[in-house]
């Protein structure tokens, strides 16, 4: 293998008491939280726009519960998303582009600095402690330093960087699919169905609707991965969320990976179209409108952490002293990583349960906080957690935490989480059972 040898020295641009990397649900809230603590926030994203999958993304509904109090609750009224319980699923997906507006005004504060379509391409250390991240923008290579730093990257990119220990997939190290998301309108309310996942028991006709989605597929209407067809209101009447698309063997932290992926799933969005012009009531003139500026991932690294959540602990309901997400609640949604639909042969329900701010925390590196799907879990905990509901609860936690480290003086690992439960409780956070 042929290698370069760089030296070049690179400018410190800034510091900062708190670094969020990534800007999507778990980023903004964290960067949030922390700067009302008043805490210097840097906030980086790789992409043009704030929000991830709420936004460029083009993920919803934003699904999920958390205990009362959160900003999961700001964010549903920041974007107009109609809702009958706070703290219950929000069943209808947003709108994509006042996401991206509303959210750029969410972080646009005196104390937050944003840097988009920044990457971060090496993270700087101390012996075991990150202290700041070299980041890769329109200027070239600059590095910011920070007190803390959150790895809400979604894929834990920051963390293996600074070597983490990290695991991905399940035992055979298959992750769950990927998919691209898109919206149609000139859908006709009158007659056309709406499904929501897996577990949805509507009917087309007298037959299940997944069962004749199933059926069609073996009949050689739909590739066999699209066979499980999902389709969301959305805030506006006459279109629909499509959550179909499907690209198995899939490493999203791998770059020849993520380019057949986009490929592949832009690919079938025709072919879905075409399947509900000619098969669906109520669809027969449906237009596709928008679609995702990138790949959707469900699954790629874990970080683990001081403590790995389990399967066991979420379906339990299992609650933990040093608690900072209180009643997280969504089944273990598997989608299946060799097929359509869920990869259990039954959906796996849960207790609202607790996540401890150990999974937090990860193993090997100090200075470091995780938040969001790259949480410490295991392959089927990670199922039930990564819902964006969820991962914006953690990011306020970490960001809390963050902020009390800088003012504190205190590295994460060593932090006493009653100062964070005491700060999310006097932002409103339900924390405990009364």
């Amino acid at each position: 293998m042929e290698t370069v040898s760089l030296q070049k020295t690179i400018e410190i641009i800034a510091k900062y008491d708190v670094i969020v990397a990534g800007a999507g649900p778990a980023g903004i809230c964290a960067a949030v939280a922390a700067s009302r603590m008043g805490a210097s926030v840097a906030l980086v994203e790789r992409y043009g726009v704030v929000g991830g999958n709420l936004s460029v993304g083009h993920v919803g509904p934003i699904l999920g519960a958390v205990g009362k109090g959160t900003m999961r609750e700001e964010i549903v009224r920041l974007l107009d998303v109609p809702f009958n319980d706070m703290i219950g699923e929000v069943g209808v997906a947003h709108d994509m582009e006042k996401a991206k507006i509303r959210l750029a005004q969410f972080v646009d504060r005196p104390n937050i600095t944003v840097y988009l379509q920044t990457a971060v391409a090496e993270v700087i250390k101390e012996g075991s402690r990150i202290t700041g991240l070299i980041l890769s923008g329109k200027e070239g290579l600059r590095a910011i330093t920070g007190k803390v730093i959150i790895d809400c990257t979604g894929d834990g990119d920051v963390s293996a960087l600074a070597g983490a220990i990290t695991e991905k997939g399940r035992e055979d190290g298959l992750m769950q699919p990927c998919t691209l998301e898109f919206t149609i309108d000139n859908v006709d309310e009158s007659r056309a169905v709406v499904c929501i996942g897996d577990v949805d028991e509507v009917k087309l006709g007298d037959e299940r609707f997944l069962d004749f989605c199933k059926r069609r597929a073996q009949e050689g209407a739909l590739p066999g991965n699209l066979a499980a067809v999902r389709l969301h209101r959305t805030v506006y009447p006459g279109q629909r969320q499509v959550n179909t698309t499907q690209a198995n063997g899939i490493d999203a932290t791998k770059t020849a990976d993520i380019f057949r992926a986009e490929t592949e799933l832009r690919g079938q969005i025709d072919i879905l179209m075409d399947f509900l012009r000619r098969n669906l009531p109520g669809y027969e003139s449906c237009q596709l409108i928008s679609s995702g500026a990138t790949v959707g991932v469900r699954e790629s690294r874990r970080v683990m952490g001081e403590y790995t959540l389990t399967e066991e602990d979420v379906v339990a309901g299992r609650t933990f002293d040093d608690v900072v997400v209180h009643k997280a609640e969504f089944i273990v949604d598997i989608h299946n990583p060799a097929g359509a639909g869920q990869a259990e042969d039954r959906i796996q329900y849960c207790v609202p349960y607790d996540i401890p701010y150990r999974c937090l925390v990860p193993l090997r590196v100090d200075g470091l906080l995780v938040a969001g799907r790259c949480i410490s879990g295991t392959h089927k905990a990670h199922a039930s957690y990564r819902i964006m509901t969820v991962c914006m609860a953690l990011g306020q936690a970490a960001g809390t935490a963050a902020a009390l480290c800088a003012q504190d003086g205190e590295l994460p690992r060593t932090l006493d989480v009653r100062k964070v439960q005491d700060a999310l409780a006097s932002q409103g956070v339900d924390l405990f059972y009364k």
